[in-house]
């Protein structure tokens, strides 16, 4: 594995790791795989984030080029988040990762650690 690494000047699995890492980006990438959505679209999805964290991560998303952010000049404003191109190309691994968690819950081996930081979200 280190050899594959070698060639670049950052691991390509560091740099999908400080793209996607952050408690609430994967979670936002999935929702967004399946449609653009509003700001309030997003944040209705999650039981426990503030406005001030879903914007960082919005952000942060938008910077590293995986969301676009459209704004519409509207009273009230208008704002919809979707995946771009290169963003979209995650969507195959967003679905491998949810398939292995299926698999993982079928399996009955979740701790009870595990769940009861699931159920904090």
């Amino acid at each position: 594995m280190r050899d594959q690494c070698e060639q670049y000047d950052v691991c390509p699995m560091v740099l999908v790791q400080n793209l996607v890492s952050g408690k609430w980006k994967l979670l936002i990438l999935w929702y967004l795989s399946y449609s653009t959505l509003r700001f309030s679209d997003i944040k209705n999805r999650f039981k426990n984030i503030t406005q001030k964290m879903l914007t960082q991560q919005l952000r942060s998303l938008e910077e590293n080029k995986l969301i676009f952010r459209k704004v519409y000049p509207v009273v009230p404003p208008k704002v919809e988040y979707g995946l771009t191109d290169i963003g979209k190309k995650l969507i195959p691994v967003l679905k491998m990762m949810h398939g292995f968690g299926a698999e993982y819950l079928k399996s009955g081996i979740v701790s009870d650690q595990l769940a009861e930081e699931e159920g904090k979200d």
